[in-house]
């Protein structure tokens, strides 16, 4: 048995109209076409669904019943159709996004998030959190839709990086170290001599950390790198425990606010830490398309 889509919402046009030639004119179309459709619809379920008079037509028992279940079946259709729509548009689906633990600190990502559920209540969000290069092979394997980290450890072909804001680094020192002491006054780059450093593996996040250390190298500032960790949480944890200094972005400012001081450093401009996306170049449409859209326009107000 084959009966199309086409075939109920003539049926239920005829059904509704009582006349086969008002249901025609409603329908848009000549009255022999569709009594044609309606005799084919009948010899399909072997059954007449009208009875014929003078004024037009009256379903049948077998017409009532299909009536019920062609309204019930074109209704489900419809609503099929509309959450395609919605999907296909960004406005329906699931969509997995990596944050590094820097990146997640800025206020800007979290807001992101909150402005696209309040937006599109219907797309769902699953978070998750990792370091840079796992993220980035995440989204190049399909596993994330997007993305935020810091500097891109490496730039895979098929994926794009899309800086959305650069912030000022800080140094962060124990809250008991004689560079604590003076929270008004930048720190020289040459005051570092000497220290200790706790930083994010270089295949983890190289950039802020390369930045810095071929700073020092061009000053001529000697330093011992005491730690290499994979994450900033790590990272700052450890310099709360008096195990050395590092550099992290601003917005991390405030985390171990009772072991940790953060201090601005004097000429800092090649450390600043930007805040990236990265997605798939072929993946900008549907939900991913919908968040890509949603975060420009927020870095967009955020800038200006």
């Amino acid at each position: 048995m084959h009966i199309d889509i086409r075939q109920l919402r003539y049926f239920l046009a005829v059904a509704d109209a009582g006349h086969i030639t008002r249901a025609a004119e409603t329908l848009g179309m000549q009255q022999p076409p569709l009594s044609q459709q309606i005799r084919a619809l009948e010899t399909e379920l072997g059954t007449a669904l009208f009875t014929r008079h003078p004024k037009g037509v009256e379903p049948t028992e077998a017409g009532r019943l299909l009536q019920k279940e062609a309204r019930r079946l074109l209704g489900e259709f419809a609503a099929m159709q509309e959450r395609m729509l919605d999907f296909v548009q960004g406005r329906r689906g699931r969509i997995a996004i990596g944050f590094t633990t820097s990146a997640s600190a800025h206020a800007f990502t979290p807001a992101s998030l909150r402005l696209c559920r309040s937006r599109h209540p219907d797309l769902q969000i699953d978070v998750s959190e990792n370091n840079a290069a796992e993220i980035t092979q995440a989204v190049l394997d399909a596993r994330l839709n997007c993305g935020f980290l810091r500097v891109p450890v490496a730039r895979p072909p098929g994926l794009a990086f899309e800086e959305l804001l650069q912030e000022d680094s800080v140094l962060a020192v124990p809250i008991d170290h004689p560079l604590a002491a003076d929270a008004a006054r930048p720190v020289p780059l040459q005051a570092l001599e000497g220290e200790r450093l706790v930083l994010v593996r270089r295949p983890g996040a190289p950039g802020l950390y390369a930045n810095l250390l071929e700073a020092c190298a061009r000053h001529r500032v000697h330093v011992e790198l005491a730690f290499e960790v994979e994450h900033m949480m790590t990272n700052l944890n450890l310099v709360a425990a008096g195990a050395g200094v590092s550099i992290v972005p601003a917005s991390m400012q405030g985390v171990h606010a009772q072991a940790v001081a953060y201090r601005r450093l004097q000429d800092a401009a090649p450390l600043r830490s930007p805040l990236t996306l990265v997605y798939r170049q072929a993946d900008c449409d549907g939900p991913t398309g919908t968040f890509l859209a949603l975060v420009r326009e927020a870095a967009a107000r955020h800038s200006g």
